[in-house]
């Protein structure tokens, strides 16, 4: 078994908001309107990638928005959503997983919910604090890099993490990310082989474990990212690239 963790939003699929041709298809609908969409060529290229590997995706996404989403490729036998604090299997929450998960941020319970707290009352908030089932939390910011950086200064950085991403901004227990997520799985299925895709600093835990690791040419020079790291050449869509790059790759 070789797993492939592979990062959805702007790695696999993209917002209406993104323009990538008109030779695409819908993927996921919210709220009666067409969200999110995949190129065919990405289409056909992910059906081809089942063959051959176990396609996990893993998404910062919580499990109702990941639910939402149909790319039409079959079902997955494994998801972690939450930023790797849920595990589905087979489209079903695993709920040892889970309690796991809470167990090893305990530690950072306390300044998630101060950062909560510091969230409410930010002038810039433009969006209700979500707390995402414990692990996390997010909200969106008028000025989302004023949001951050008060944040930064105020918050304990040995136990959380924060980072904007676009207008949301996010606070995460520093032992809730996407590569500690990817090692837990890897430690309960021994796969001969961990390969893995994304684009932003959520990602870069999860790329950096990864024995075969991609990202868009954009996160080239991203602090904290492994020199291990395939970066691609930006000439062709992300999703087209990568896994066109992957089908290459000699196993």
């Amino acid at each position: 078994m070789k797993l492939f963790h592979t990062d959805l939003d702007n790695t696999l699929i993209y917002s209406y908001k993104r323009s990538i041709g008109s030779e695409k298809r819908c993927v996921e609908i919210y709220r009666e309107r067409e969200v999110s969409f995949i190129t065919d060529r990405t289409y056909a290229l992910l059906k081809e990638m089942k063959k051959i590997v176990t396609v996990v995706p893993t998404t910062t996404r919580t499990v109702e928005q990941y639910r939402r989403i149909d790319l039409g490729t079959g079902p997955f036998s494994y998801a972690l959503a939450a930023n790797g604090g849920i595990l589905l299997v087979d489209g079903e929450e695993d709920p040892l997983w889970y309690q796991e998960s809470l167990a090893a941020i305990s530690e950072s319970r306390e300044e998630l919910v101060f950062g909560e707290r510091l969230l409410e009352k930010d002038k810039n908030r433009c969006m209700e604090v979500r707390d995402i089932r414990g692990l996390f939390a997010f909200t969106k910011s008028e000025k989302p890099l004023d949001s951050v950086k008060r944040l930064k200064e105020s918050l304990d950085m040995d136990k959380v993490d924060v980072f904007g991403n676009g207008v949301k901004v996010y606070i995460v227990p520093k032992k809730l990310n996407k590569g500690t997520a990817v090692l837990r799985l890897k430690e309960r299925l021994r796969p001969e082989a961990v390969i893995a895709a994304g684009d932003s600093a959520f990602d870069i835990p999860m790329l950096n474990c990864a024995d075969l690791a991609i990202a868009p040419a954009e996160l080239s020079g991203e602090k904290g990212l492994s020199d291990q790291v395939r970066c691609m050449t930006g000439r062709k869509l992300f999703s087209e690239e990568l896994l066109a790059y992957i089908k290459k790759f000699p196993f």
